[in-house]
């Protein structure tokens, strides 16, 4: 079993069709996934990455 099969995969709530980015944290790092493809590499930030991001979401920074 690779790494990214044994993590614990979470998607949003609002997530409906079944398509969606998957998040998990593994070693201090968040892994970002497709839904639609889990086999793909996921990508990798740091803490200090993903609360950036975090916080731009809560700003609205992503709205378009």
């Amino acid at each position: 079993m690779s790494t990214s099969e044994s993590l614990q995969w979470r998607k949003s709530s609002h997530c409906s069709n079944g398509t969606c980015v998957e998040v998990a944290k593994h070693d201090g790092q968040y892994l970002v996934r497709d839904s639609k493809n889990p086999n793909a590499d996921p990508l990798t930030f740091t803490t200090d990455e993903w609360s950036a991001f975090v916080q731009g979401i809560n700003e609205g920074q992503f709205i378009f």
